[in-house]
């Protein structure tokens, strides 16, 4: 009887220390919820933890570029410790306003609009920026630049076009039949096109045969289906090379050329992402050369900008990222296949960027880490 009065006893105390315990616990816990974190040379609007909310609004989609750069920007924003919402409108020009008006209501901390080609995306972005937002523009129409305030990005559409045509004028020696695979409208498009036009021009052995274009959800199965039809119009000799403006024009060509055996015409894109580079590295395609900016790290140098924005400090009004060229030769050589995590191996600088990447950022990414 005694052992049993004894155990109650010390199962008693047991009872209240494991609840005396768990109170502490729950206190402490609680106490450093409310106590405010102290980040060494951080800015004061991210000294006290919070972070921010971002929203990445991206016009285009459907292609594998598109979710390399929303990732970048993802993956950079959260490891300043921000929440970070993403959305593609696949090309729709009414959900991508809707969607830039409802995450006005939801109110964000920042905005980084991806690809608004329209005066509807400056009225837009006005609204955003009259509410007291911090904005970021990513190859979008160039009258956003008379918003106070807001950055322009792009990748340096110019020195991407010329790099790729110019290796389609050396390889063609300056005599080729070819299709121009491009579409209106957009502003990187309008870049590219540019330089294509001037190229044609000093160079009249070039000869423009056929073209198409259209940006869509399923852009490349379009693309594919129309260079189909071209090769039949074009027999062997009279179609030597395709232009391609867009990876997910270039991605559908060669699917074409490859079920047609025409692997003699060859193909010079612009951008890059792991399916391209899947299909690159094929020992029957055709893609011979791509220039491009790594996307994910477009998007993470987007949030950076934005990063400095919110924390009130200087950014430029405009940024071009720089462009690589990528070549078959390069990719095929390679002893294991290539993604875009191990281009860097083979391309000098690829994904590599410190630009806008500040002492307070990394205090931040190193406090998040995980």
């Amino acid at each position: 009887m005694r052992r049993s009065i004894k155990g109650i006893f010390i199962s008693a105390i047991a009872s209240a220390l494991l609840l005396t315990g768990c109170s502490t616990g729950q206190s402490s816990t609680e106490s450093k919820k409310e106590e405010k974190v102290s980040f060494e040379n951080v800015p004061e609007r991210f000294a006290d933890g919070d972070g921010a909310k971002i929203k990445v609004i991206r016009k285009i989609g459907g292609d594998d570029h598109t979710a390399q750069y929303l990732a970048g920007a993802k993956e950079e924003g959260e490891a300043l410790g921000f929440q970070v919402d993403t959305y593609t409108a696949n090309g729709d020009t009414a959900k991508f306003h809707d969607a830039i008006a409802q995450a006005l209501e939801e109110d964000y901390d920042g905005y980084i609009i991806s690809h608004g080609d329209d005066a509807a995306t400056v009225n837009d972005v006005q609204k955003l920026v009259d509410a007291g937002k911090s904005v970021v523009t990513f190859d979008s129409i160039s009258d956003l630049s008379k918003i106070e305030g807001v950055t322009l990005t792009s990748q340096d559409d110019e020195a991407l076009a010329t790099l790729a045509f110019d290796k389609l004028i050396k390889e063609q020696k300056g005599e080729a039949a070819i299709a121009y695979l491009w579409v209106d409208g957009f502003p990187p498009m309008v870049r590219r096109n540019k330089v294509y036009q001037e190229k044609l021009k000093d160079n009249p052995g070039i000869k423009e045969v056929e073209r198409f274009g259209v940006a869509s959800a399923d852009t490349s199965v379009q693309t594919q289906n129309a260079v189909a039809a071209m090769l039949n119009k074009y027999p062997k000799g009279k179609l030597d090379a395709i232009f391609a403006t867009w990876d997910a024009f270039a991605i559908g060509a060669a699917r074409a050329i490859k079920e047609a055996g025409r692997d003699e015409v060859k193909i010079y894109g612009i951008d890059v992402s792991n399916a391209d580079l899947q299909e690159i590295q094929s020992s029957e395609s055709s893609w011979s050369y791509t220039a491009a900016v790594d996307p994910k790290l477009i998007g993470a140098v987007n949030m950076r900008i934005l990063a400095k924005k919110l924390a009130g400090e200087e950014t430029p009004q405009t940024y071009d990222l720089e462009a690589s060229l990528i070549s078959q030769k390069q990719i095929q050589a390679s002893k294991e296949a290539v993604n875009m995590v191990n281009l860097s191996d083979i391309v000098d600088g690829w994904g590599v960027s410190t630009e806008f990447e500040e002492d307070w950022m990394k205090v931040l990414k190193d406090h998040y880490k995980k």
